[in-house]
């Protein structure tokens, strides 16, 4: 026998090698969370067009005081429809929600608020999307928690259901008014 070939020791490594990462991946406290490497950071720079006749927001916005949320939308995504009447719920429970509305026809965008309501206390457009990259942004909709100082708690990717606002949004309002 002319012992073990290299080729032999390949498929071995990378069934171990995979093994590892879903190993770690699992042990994360939620495995189904994307992370951010802005947690605990100031919130990059606000660079929106504006939207419409609407209320913008800027910098100093995020840096008043008071603990908030930026939800990046737009009309062209179905998930941003399923979390529209949390976020309404949320704006009339006096938590101030911030728009960031991501690549989309401003004609479309203000559609969707005349249809479903506004549930943004500023809203402004980002219509090539350099906002969202500063940001970190997957996609939408993505919502983050700021806190008064204007530093990122909590990055949230998926729609803001009733389980979502329990579990981790809550929690990081708590924890962004403290």
């Amino acid at each position: 026998m002319a012992g073990i070939k290299p080729l032999m020791l390949l498929p071995p490594a990378i069934f171990a090698g995979l093994a590892a990462a879903f190993l770690i991946g699992l042990g994360r406290e939620d495995p189904d969370q994307l992370p951010s490497a802005l947690a605990g950071k100031q919130a990059p720079a606000v660079v929106l067009d504006p939207l419409g006749g609407l209320p913008g927001f800027d910098d100093a916005t995020l840096r008043d005081g008071k603990v908030k949320l930026v939800n990046f939308w737009a009309s062209w995504c179905a998930p941003c429809r399923v979390e529209h009447p949390t976020l309404t719920e949320l704006a009339e429970q006096g938590i101030t929600v911030l728009g960031v509305n991501y690549k989309d026809d401003p004609g479309k965008a203000m559609g969707f608020l005349e249809e479903l309501g506004n549930p943004y206390a500023g809203v402004g457009a980002d219509p090539q999307g350099r906002m969202a990259l500063n940001w970190g942004l997957y996609g939408v909709p993505e919502t983050y928690v700021i806190d008064g100082e204007g530093r990122i708690v909590l990055r949230f990717a998926g729609p803001v259901t009733q389980r979502v606002m329990a579990e981790q949004i809550g929690p990081a309002l708590d924890k962004a008014a403290q």
